[in-house]
């Protein structure tokens, strides 16, 4: 499942490279993955009205049904590195 969705989410993003998913299970035996990607492609990996991360969800939810297992796939936003300045915030006045 890790490696389905490493792979789906590299191949959506600028900066592949950056793409990372851990694993865990929880007490119900649940597997949580959390996906994180460079903070420029969070918008590439939500898309227009959450539909791509919810495509994503339901692909790993079926593989993981044919398994036998539960899957819950979460999008974690990425923190900005030691000493990068944050990207400007845009007044509109």
């Amino acid at each position: 499942m890790k490696k389905l969705l490493k792979e789906l989410a590299q191949s959506l993003v600028e900066h592949p490279d950056d793409a990372a998913v851990e694993e865990e299970v929880d007490e119900s035996g649940m597997l949580m993955l959390k996906l994180k990607v460079h903070p420029e492609d969070m918008g590439r990996i939500i898309g227009k009205e959450g539909k791509i991360i919810q495509a994503l969800r339901t692909l790993l939810r079926v593989s993981a049904l044919k398994q036998g297992k539960r899957v819950h796939v979460e999008l974690i936003e990425s923190q900005l590195q030691t000493g990068e300045t944050p990207p400007p915030l845009s007044e509109t006045n």
